[in-house]
């Protein structure tokens, strides 16, 4: 037991020195619907916020009371831990004008950072949206210079008829406007590493900021995977078969295979990293830890 340990330590600390001092974080999270479910989001903020992440987003549905709960969030961030705070807004179910209101709102209240999206379609609807995210991108940028996020698909929207449209969709909110573009989740570095080339051949010049899901519910995965049109690997079946009661060791298997994610893409010059939290630090502080990035107390 002693001989594999060191080897585990041994090769732990291989893996930091490559990626130590390298790596930006950031996290999202989504607004609390019960007073315990707000509790545990402010504790994993608050043990999250000394790592100094680039930002951390809240996501919304599309209602103007779960609008109103992420802008509240966002505020507290802001005036609670100083940190960069960026809601997402979608456009899918707002008009234009309302869009703007909302920009100029977010503009006034000190808010600089939006991820802009287009959001789900309502159940049954087959009409095709007025606004897309490309169009709000342009819709922000005409109300002020905020730092704008839009959403990348490393395994093509599920709505997009083929891998090039959907690139070709990247390139249009790029181009009208967009900082950085963040992907779905994914478990496959190499198909990050090949979309990655596949942006930079057609021109797309902004930062891909891969999104990392830490997966501590295998089977609440499988749902989102199926909606996301993201293939979960032969391999993570097998990783989390027979852990349906044993939340410990899944919380290992998923810390590790997110770690092994990021030290491959690390390697690659990926150098920022964006944690769906789930509203919960445990993991993503772990991870985190790992990868260097400590507390700022800590490190000065």
């Amino acid at each position: 037991m002693s001989f594999v340990s060191a080897q585990y330590v041994e090769s732990m600390n291989r893996n930091l020195q490559d990626v130590a001092g390298k790596v930006n974080v950031s996290f999202e999270f989504f607004p609390p619907k019960t007073e315990q479910m707000e509790n545990t989001l402010w504790q994993s903020i608050e043990r999250l916020a000394p790592l100094a992440p680039s930002f951390v987003s809240v996501t919304y549905g599309a209602n103007s009371g779960e609008r109103d709960r992420t802008h509240d969030i966002i505020k507290s961030i802001k005036q609670r831990t100083g940190l960069i705070a960026a809601p997402h807004l979608t456009c899918v179910d707002a008009s234009r004008a309302e869009l703007e209101r909302i920009a100029k709102d977010y503009w006034d209240n000190g808010i600089r950072h939006i991820v802009a999206l287009r959001g789900d379609l309502p159940p049954g609807n087959k009409e095709k949206p007025a606004l897309y995210a490309a169009d709000l991108v342009e819709i922000l940028r005409s109300v002020a210079d905020f730092d704008i996020s839009v959403a990348a698909y490393p395994e093509v929207h599920p709505e997009s008829p083929n891998a090039q449209f959907d690139l070709l969709n990247l390139k249009r909110k790029v181009d009208a406007g967009a900082s950085r573009a963040i992907t779905q989740f994914f478990f496959e570095p190499e198909k990050y590493l090949r979309y990655r080339d596949r942006c930079a051949a057609i021109g797309i010049d902004v930062e891909i900021v891969p999104g990392i899901l830490p997966v501590t519910n295998f089977q609440q995965l499988t749902k989102f995977a199926t909606m996301t049109n993201v293939a979960i690997p032969g391999w993570m079946n097998k990783a989390y078969e027979g852990l349906e009661q044993d939340a410990t060791t899944r919380n290992l298997v998923a810390a590790n295979i997110a770690m092994e994610m990021v030290k491959v893409l690390s390697r690659e010059g990926v150098n920022h990293f964006h944690f769906y939290t789930l509203n919960r630090c445990e993991l993503s502080y772990a991870i985190c830890h790992l990868l260097g990035v400590r507390p700022q107390s800590a490190i000065a």
